[in-house]
């Protein structure tokens, strides 16, 4: 069920972390102008609260499975440099990634796992504090991490799974009905900020991001991500 708590708290993580975040959303826009090949994935608000849970959550390690050429790795990484604090573990079959993202994020605080994390999920670290799902989105590979993957993670960690709300509801067959499923069954909160499924929710952090005057950096509006905590 859709969390309705969370927009005021994401709100304060805006007006909290609102200079970081609009320095971070001109280096993303710098980082598209400068990088042709690299095709985005993650809408504006979704890439914004990302940024946001991983300033707020402080995790010593992130897992991120599926990076393309690395959009939502970059927002991840800025997240944890100006955290001053924690390491990204990305999982990909291709490393496209390698480069594109700028070593000055990669740094000390990355490392790229290539393979299919069906067979490297044993390099998943034991105390992962956030979990970002964005890789195959069909119902087999779902139920494989459903399964496989979210047993490993700690009870309470937050996670995100991207492409679920492309309409008001999950297309039949595909891996976020597999996952808001998994959800319903558990009886466990979750939050989106899709515009298809939460309009009203979207409408709010848009206020938000005008009263702190944030344009975002690719100026696109659907953010199919949901997010919660592991059960």
């Amino acid at each position: 069920m859709q969390t309705t708590d969370r927009p005021a708290f994401l709100s304060g993580l805006y007006r909290r972390y609102a200079d970081d975040l609009a320095a971070v959303i001109a280096q993303q826009r710098a980082f598209l102008d400068t990088s042709p090949t690299v095709v985005p994935q993650l809408d504006d608000v979704e890439a914004e609260l990302t940024y946001l849970l991983l300033r707020h959550h402080r995790p010593a390690h992130v897992v991120e499975i599926g990076t393309h050429h690395g959009w939502s790795t970059t927002w991840m990484l800025s997240a944890l440099r100006d955290n001053g604090h924690g390491h990204l573990h990305s999982f990909d079959l291709v490393d496209h990634v390698r480069r594109s993202v700028p070593p000055e994020l990669a740094r000390d605080r990355w490392t790229f796992h290539r393979g299919d994390v069906r067979d490297t999920a044993d390099e998943i670290p034991a105390d992962t504090g956030y979990l970002f799902v964005d890789a195959d989105h069909g119902r087999r590979f779902a139920r494989w991490y459903l399964a496989n993957l979210f047993p490993r993670i700690t009870r309470g960690t937050p996670t995100s799974v991207h492409d679920v709300f492309h309409l008001r509801w999950a297309r039949p067959f595909t891996e976020g009905a597999e996952v808001l499923r998994w959800l319903r069954e558990r009886d466990v909160d979750w939050f989106t900020a899709a515009r298809p499924a939460a309009r009203g929710t979207l409408r709010l952090l848009d206020r938000v991001r005008a009263e702190i005057g944030l344009t975002g950096a690719r100026g696109t509006a659907t953010n199919p991500m949901i997010f919660f905590e592991m059960v």
